[in-house]
């Protein structure tokens, strides 16, 4: 990936090919429920792109995101919210790492959304202010790893920076990938109301409507193979076929039959404006095997923590130090402070004064901690 604000990534895809984010599903069955559903969503709502170009009341039209390289140091996270469901720091944001509704952002989602092309981790922050010592504010976030299938990394019943427990930006329309003539995944949506219930991958939701008719959080739609899309654009097209291929995941609650989109200068508003003309029922559900409520949620072990060293225990300032772990059953690891997601067994700390480092382990079921103290002499 090429770093900076809104980069390419030159075709890395992330997760792994079997991910949910990247399956085709345009032979997978229709919903037996799929008529009932795009009724309650309303057959006549229109697709609006919630992405653009330019400035809307002052604010970018989309969701931003930078790529930083291994020069960017990790900063803390303070959580104001959700942090009992977070991923603590360190993680590697800039201080000028764009947040959505910039240049000005005042309320709203406030989104930041930052990958690491060193380390292939994704670090997606929710309500994020950042701080004028280099550390952020935030509601809730979440570290991704880039090359796991990402289908069950957040505890079940755990939100991340969106409502669904999702990862926001794999499912971002970005312009990069309209000019190379393919979106190779599944695209973000949302709708005002959904069902408290969610398909994978999402793990989280965010209502109390047992509705059946009301969308799950996950749910999948497909635009319709008949769906001529021949009148459109080059660049609508290409989006319109990720649709019929990929689908759109529902990820949010919001307003309806809005997909999520980067930012970026090229974008032609007024061709965006005509995917309007696409209407809800040119879609249709994509069966859901499986919807989890809260009375089927999947239950099991966190991750087993068998052991958690420091070597040497105790140093003098800014000396090196080796901390060491056994961990069973996790979907990835935390160390903190300084070091942040890593995939090692191992990492090497410089602690300028007596420091407690914790190790959090997680997978689908939870999160397990250990703590070493280093004393710094």
């Amino acid at each position: 990936m090429s770093t900076g604000q809104g980069a390419s990534l030159n075709s890395f895809l992330p997760f792994v090919s079997s991910s949910l984010w990247n399956k085709d599903i345009s032979a997978s069955p229709v919903d037996p429920n799929s008529a009932a559903i795009i009724n309650f969503i309303g057959p006549t709502v229109g697709m609006h792109a919630d992405f653009g170009s330019g400035l809307y009341q002052g604010s970018m039209i989309g969701i931003p995101y930078s790529v930083v390289g291994r020069t960017q140091v990790p900063v803390n996270i303070n959580f104001t919210a959700y942090g009992d469901e977070s991923d603590p720091g360190p993680m590697p944001l800039p201080a000028d790492a764009q947040i959505e509704g910039g240049p000005n952002p005042t309320g709203g989602d406030r989104h930041v959304l930052v990958l690491d092309n060193d380390n292939c981790f994704l670090y997606e922050l929710f309500t994020a202010v950042p701080n004028g010592n280099g550390s952020w504010n935030a509601d809730s976030a979440a570290v991704w790893d880039l090359l796991s299938d990402a289908n069950a990394q957040r505890p079940w019943r755990w939100t991340s920076a969106d409502a669904a427990g999702l990862p926001i930006f794999p499912g971002l329309v970005r312009y990069d990938e309209v000019a190379a003539g393919q979106i190779p995944h599944a695209i973000r949506f949302t709708l005002p109301a959904s069902q408290a219930a969610v398909v994978l991958p999402a793990t989280h939701w965010a209502s109390n409507s047992t509705n059946a008719n009301a969308p799950p959080m996950g749910m999948r739609l497909r635009l319709k193979a008949s769906y001529d899309i021949s009148g459109f654009s080059a660049n609508l097209q290409v989006i319109l076929t990720a649709m019929k291929k990929y689908g759109l995941i529902m990820a949010d609650n919001g307003s309806a039959m809005y997909i999520s989109g980067a930012p970026d200068s090229r974008w032609d508003n007024d061709d965006l404006h005509n995917l309007g003309q696409v209407p809800a029922s040119a879609f249709e559900v994509i069966q859901m095997n499986q919807v989890y409520t809260a009375s089927n949620v999947p239950q099991g072990a966190a991750p087993s923590i068998a052991s958690f060293t420091a070597t040497p225990s105790s140093v003098s300032s800014g000396g090196s130090v080796t901390l060491s772990w056994s961990v069973n059953h996790a979907s990835y690891v935390i160390v903190s402070p300084q070091a942040g997601a890593v995939r090692s067994t191992s990492v090497t700390v410089q602690p300028g004064q007596t420091t407690t480092y914790t190790l959090y382990a997680t997978n689908e079921f939870g999160r397990s901690t250990a703590a070493v103290t280093v004393n710094v002499h």
